[in-house]
């Protein structure tokens, strides 16, 4: 009987460990998938780098939104978290950490650049200054 429980119980704990780490799966592109992505309709491209890293060189058309601001929360919430986004860093973990407060919020249609805007340069995407 106690190995019946502990079997019911194992299955239980597995089930919904499985079904929590999949509601916080992120949709990870390459270069030329992110590229794509950010060319569709309806896309917001989303730096969230430090203000001077955007101005050093950035995605066209991105915004940006600093992931370590202590005003990152307030300014996403001001987002429509209808939309699709396709979020960057420097190296994909800032974008990383910003995606899941994005979810935690609410927002559903997030991509994220894997290994950053230093993988987009030395694929030799363009970035633009400011």
């Amino acid at each position: 009987m106690k190995k019946i429980i502990l079997i019911i119980s194992l299955v239980i704990a597995a089930l919904f460990l499985s079904s929590c780490s999949t509601s916080s799966s992120t949709t990870n592109l390459d270069t030329t998938a992110f590229s794509q992505k950010t060319s569709e309709s309806g896309v917001v491209t989303l730096d969230v780098r430090t203000p001077f890293e955007f101005m050093v060189g950035h995605i066209q058309g991105a915004i940006n939104i600093d992931v370590e601001s202590p005003q990152f929360e307030s300014e996403i919430a001001k987002l429509d978290k209808s939309a699709t986004y396709a979020v960057y860093c420097q190296s994909g973990r800032r974008s990383g950490i910003a995606i899941e407060a994005m979810r935690n919020l609410g927002f559903n249609s997030l991509f994220n650049l894997t290994n950053g805007i230093a993988d987009w340069q030395a694929n030799n995407f363009p970035v633009v200054t400011s």
